[in-house]
């Protein structure tokens, strides 16, 4: 438990209902209750002025806070221990000027008692305790059975028995005459009046084989197939000609109407938690689609009364709208559940999402503004507060067609370390994902620290991931002659500020060459001998690079092996002078020099290729102040290594055995 003056935080709490205890996360503070399912999923909110009564139940494993709501529902938390009791009651006295109930558990096992009517709740109590509850809206059917036998059947729905192996399927209650809480007559006896009084609260007469409202061969992509879909009072059915679901409302997490791109349908999906099963099949989202421009007419199948009192300001007495529209209308003000539809996000064809494929799936990508939702199938939901970063990625590897440089990956890391990539986005939508990811504050992995248009200029300038791409080699070249990062007006190339794909995971490789000159500027023949003379303490890393790196040229730079003479024929490189000095290091190989003996001491066991990985880890996160002392180092060599050249020039040391090489013409 984590509290402070304001707010009380509990995990492992169960949420009870008839489909099963569900352990979450609980938030306690001054303005209500709020319940998050463990992995995401259903959220229960509860406001200060919905709550008529609050109350504790002593049971086998702790303790239960029963919430009892002004609508006449109940919500019930279990898993409170008895120091958490201690510390909740002044808190919700002094917060929300409730103070908590002793409600004492009946254990007798007696099955005579009273049954307590209240709302929408049917308390049976035994001895002043309190044996059972259940909610009148879970009831689908009641009868009379001979002179004082009431029966209820509840919804057997496909939902509830999901995740349970037993289910609660029907009750049966003996009300004899002499009862004198539900008085009758001869000609009315107690068990009459009992059961009139249940009919009424359940809205059954409503609610039996006629549906509120009926639409007709509706096409669902998830689960496959077609059916009529009939909304009741409290349920929805889809039947079908294989399949027949019944679903509660209550199992109802969220609406989302999603317009497919280009194409005249709509995408209205109802997300379910628990979901409903087919076989071992599980379907937590239930993927409909509607003609787009279609107009539906609806009158409502409810009583008028009913309709002005208990759904006043939720649903009309008819519809005429679009058919997407008018199904959802109804749907939200029967479940009370809420609509998300596209937001601010569009892509370079104007539309709501981006094409991409999942698991070699393709659909279709939409960036709302709460989370990800990828249609048709797999249909998948991502909530942005459930992910760790993004990433985008190349597509292709060195050696593939340049077809592929056309589109790049996006990887959705979640903090439970699944992950989802999306492949196949044409390059001319990064612009519009990017900014709008950036927007919503999501760590983008490749960048660092670095966001915006500069950013995205340093990652393709500093890449070390050089494959065959001329594409990218292209739009670099053209980067490195404006010297900008493409703010002006962007040329015929559409993914001009595509972010390459992340560094080698080694050595972060910008820092160490921003301190070497080109081997294509004219600073000397010392520059042009880069690859030869290098220590060889380097060399292990830079042997570590190429084993991950893809073989292809650096932009700007011709392959050393095959510079071209100017008659057009190749000429042989300079062989590397041995008394030659060697050149200075870079700040992050004197860094890597002293972090492989540690690494050595503390894990035995590491590889050199992880080690190194380890180390470039390491030296990316660190700041400037600590990465001066290793800078002014490979400073200090540089300058040495500039003293040693000159003296090695002027001693003439290095033009003898240059000429060996060379060819004749």
């Amino acid at each position: 438990m984590a509290t402070d003056s304001s707010l009380h935080q509990f995990g492992n709490i169960l949420l009870g209902g008839r489909g099963g205890m569900n352990p979450g996360q609980l938030k306690i503070h001054p303005g209500g209750f709020v319940w998050k399912k463990t992995g995401g999923g259903k959220v229960v909110d509860v406001a200060k002025a919905d709550i008529t009564s609050l109350s504790w139940t002593r049971l086998p494993k702790g303790y239960q806070l029963g919430v009892k709501m002004r609508a006449g529902s109940n919500v019930k938390f279990s898993g409170f221990r008895e120091q958490d009791v201690a510390s909740l009651n002044p808190f919700l006295h002094a917060n929300m000027g409730i103070s908590p109930d002793e409600k004492p558990l009946a254990i007798s096992g007696r099955n005579w008692g009273e049954a307590e009517l209240e709302g929408n709740l049917l308390s049976f109590v035994v001895g002043g305790k309190q044996a059972f509850e259940v909610s009148i809206s879970d009831v689908s059917q009641t009868q009379m059975m001979g002179k004082n036998d009431v029966v209820l059947e509840f919804h057997v729905d496909d939902t509830t028995g999901a995740n349970e192996k037993d289910t609660l399927m029907e009750l049966s209650f003996h009300v004899p005459s002499t009862n004198s809480t539900y008085v009758g007559d001869e000609e009315r006896p107690s068990a009459q009046v009992f059961f009139e009084k249940i009919k009424g609260l359940a809205d059954i007469s409503t609610q039996g084989t006629d549906a509120i409202a009926l639409f007709e061969v509706i096409t669902a992509l998830t689960p496959r197939g077609r059916y009529n879909v009939e909304l009741h009072m409290s349920f929805l059915r889809l039947q079908g000609q294989a399949n027949d679901f019944k679903i509660q409302y209550s199992s109802v997490v969220r609406l989302f109407i999603l317009p497919k791109s280009n194409q005249p349908h709509t995408f209205v999906v109802i997300t379910l938690d628990p979901p409903i099963r087919k076989g071992q099949t599980f379907y937590p989202h239930i993927v409909l689609q509607f003609p787009s421009e279609e107009i539906t007419e609806c009158s409502l199948s409810m009583n008028e009364d009913l309709l002005n009192t208990k759904y006043k300001d939720r649903l009309e007495p008819s519809y005429k709208d679009l058919s997407h529209d008018v199904f959802t209308q109804i749907l939200k003000g029967l479940s009370g559940a809420k609509v998300t539809r596209p937001g601010k996000f569009r892509s370079s064809q104007d539309g709501y999402a981006v094409r991409a494929s999942l698991k070699a799936e393709e659909g279709t990508l939409y960036p709302l503004e709460k989370s990800f939702f990828f249609l048709p199938k797999p249909p998948t939901l991502i909530l942005h507060d459930e992910i760790e970063y993004v990433e985008f990625e190349r597509h292709g590897t060195a050696g593939t067609s340049s077809i592929s440089s056309h589109y790049f990956d996006l990887l959705i890391r979640l903090k439970s370390e699944q992950e989802h990539q999306f492949r196949n986005i044409q390059r001319n939508e990064y612009h519009n994902l990017f900014d709008f990811i950036s927007s919503k504050g999501l760590k983008i992995l490749n960048l660092g620290d670095v966001q915006g248009a500069s950013g995205v200029a340093a990652a393709l300038a500093g890449s070390d991931d050089e494959g065959v791409d001329p594409h990218l080699n292209r739009i670099r070249s053209a980067r490195g002659e404006g010297g900008g990062d493409g703010g002006g007006e962007d040329s015929d190339e559409e993914d001009e500020d595509f972010v390459a794909e992340k560094d080698d995971e080694g050595s972060p490789t910008d820092d160490s060459e921003a301190e070497e000159p080109d081997a294509s500027d004219s600073g000397g023949d010392e520059d042009a001998e880069e690859d030869e003379d290098e220590d060889e303490d380097e060399r292990p890393a830079k042997k570590e690079r190429k084993k991950r790196e893809p073989a292809a040229a650096k932009p700007g730079r011709k392959r050393k092996n095959k510079e071209e003479g100017e008659g057009g024929k190749k000429t042989k490189r300079k062989k590397k002078d041995p008394n030659a000095p060697k050149r200075g290091l870079s700040g992050f190989m004197y860094f890597s020099l002293s972090e492989r003996e540690n690494l050595k001491k503390s894990q035995p066991g590491l590889s050199f290729i992880d080690t190194g990985k380890v180390c470039g880890d390491k030296w990316k996160k660190m700041s400037v102040d600590e990465k001066a002392p290793y800078e002014a180092k490979a400073q200090a060599d540089k300058e040495r290594y500039k003293r040693d050249m000159l003296e090695f020039n002027r001693g003439g040391a290095g033009g003898g055995p240059a000429e060996d090489g060379s060819d004749d013409e």
